[in-house]
């Protein structure tokens, strides 16, 4: 029990609000602007995630695929998230060993653009049975279910996660 404490999946809330508690089995790191490593609960700007970062998934192999999900289950306000969650970005049929541009980009990427409070970005990663088992894209961004599109999709537990927060930059925050 004491390691679930002290995860910060579970200290981030990600695990509960978006997804059911899992074993991490597969490695997989984001980063932005080649520079920028998302770690856990760590703080990016919005002008520094305007464009679609690199996702590496470091394990499986070449005939395993995987799903790659980022939403913000922080909307429109973190302390009233009527509109939980935001779909930002899907994509499928990721080849391990890969990147996310090797796989089937199903939603596109969206910025974020947190307007009330601190928002947290989660992108999940999912195993899938075999390959173009994830077909349709949700019909909406909004009130997205990653735990409905994964039970839909057969995508079973995540096998990966990492989130980041972010807030909108004001004058005084830039200097």
């Amino acid at each position: 029990m004491g390691s679930k404490m002290s995860d910060p999946l579970v200290i981030g809330r990600v695990i509960g609000e978006v997804v059911d508690y899992f074993t991490p089995s597969v490695k997989m790191s984001v980063t932005y602007n080649s520079s920028k490593h998302v770690y856990n609960g760590h703080e990016l700007f919005p002008s520094s995630v305007t464009s679609k970062p690199r996702v590496e998934v470091h394990g499986g192999d070449l005939r395993s695929f995987f799903t790659m999900i980022m939403i913000d289950p922080d909307v429109p306000g973190p302390s009233d998230p009527y509109l939980r969650e935001h779909l930002h970005w899907i994509v499928t049929d990721i080849p391990g060993t890969t990147d996310c541009s090797f796989g089937k980009e199903i939603v596109g990427y969206e910025m974020p653009r947190p307007n009330i409070g601190i928002h947290r970005f989660v992108f999940l990663l999912f195993k899938q049975k075999k390959r173009q088992t994830v077909l349709t894209a949700p019909l909406s961004r909004d009130r997205f279910n990653t735990r409905k599109f994964a039970e839909e999709n057969e995508l079973g537990s995540p096998v990966a996660a990492v989130f980041f927060n972010c807030q909108r930059e004001t004058a005084a925050r830039r200097r």
